[in-house]
């Protein structure tokens, strides 16, 4: 498992900046995938400038090992709801740019394990890519493409030669080409991933300070009390403190479920 076997996985110019690539194999109908997601959000607020993101796509569902061929994009185009639906959404909406694909992400999450949407249908998921202020005509227009469909191919062809057999899994990268890559699958505390990362950058390592909370809601659209606490390590009670105070002065909104509260920025 090393990235010469890739042959469809190209690396952005920046990841040569960085000494750590880190892949992170996603099932979007995955209850497990959305509890990953503070820890993930964390990690790129504390340690992003060491190593370069890709979120890929791995599912169990055997319907996504089809070619790309005109009479599957035509049957997939007639459905109403498919359990494929989430991950082509997800590819559609990276052809809008790369946190197109992150936000679309998380976005479908919230509506899945928050408000129990049913992101299986197609409607549901052109709403996402609305509310998210995405080119739905685009969106659509994307959705039953050649292209979508080899692109969402690539992710499962490289969960293939990485050996990734469930999701969520980590697989950590160094900068040796040669090297073997460092797969984790499942999810562990905060500090696991810490430690590999500084394993892999072959020295300490030492977070960032967090952002404003203001520029931390300009990089993730919504985010929990909870989450806000990890973040700046500080107490729920002190961070929703803080967050009421921006909610009287009308910086931020509150969205309420059962059990947990989602901040946003204040719509105009």
């Amino acid at each position: 498992m090393n990235r010469r076997t890739l042959l469809e996985n190209p690396v952005s110019p920046s990841s040569c900046t960085r000494p750590v690539e880190l892949y992170v194999y996603i099932d979007p109908l995955c209850g497990d995938c959305w509890s990953l997601q503070p820890l993930l959000r964390k990690l790129q607020v504390e340690y992003d400038r060491y190593f370069t993101l890709r979120i890929a796509l791995r599912t169990s569902l055997p319907k996504l090992n089809f070619q790309c061929s005109q009479k599957n994009i035509d049957e997939l185009a007639c459905e109403k709801t498919h359990p494929a639906y989430p991950s082509i959404a997800v590819k559609t909406a990276e052809f809008q740019g790369k946190r197109a694909g992150f936000r679309f992400l998380s976005k479908m999450l919230e509506y899945s394990f928050l408000k129990s949407r049913n992101v299986s249908s197609f409607s549901v998921l052109v709403e996402i890519a609305g509310k998210l202020n995405l080119d739905v005509d685009e969106f659509i227009h994307d959705f039953s493409s050649k292209n979508v469909l080899r692109s969402l191919q690539v992710d499962l062809y490289m969960a293939q030669e990485m050996e990734v057999d469930k999701a969520p899994t980590f697989v950590f990268f160094n900068e040796n080409i040669e090297d073997e890559g460092l797969k984790v699958s499942g999810l562990y505390d905060y500090e696991v991933y810490e430690q590999i990362l500084g394993e892999l950058v072959g020295g300490p390592i030492h977070p960032d300070i967090p952002p404003p909370l203001e520029d931390l809601f300009q990089r993730f659209d919504t985010l929990s009390t909870k989450e806000i606490a990890n973040i700046y390590n500080i107490t729920e009670k002190s961070a929703e403190r803080e967050l009421k105070k921006r909610l009287l002065q009308q910086h931020v909104e509150r969205i309420s479920f059962q059990d947990v509260t989602l901040w946003r920025k204040k719509q105009a």
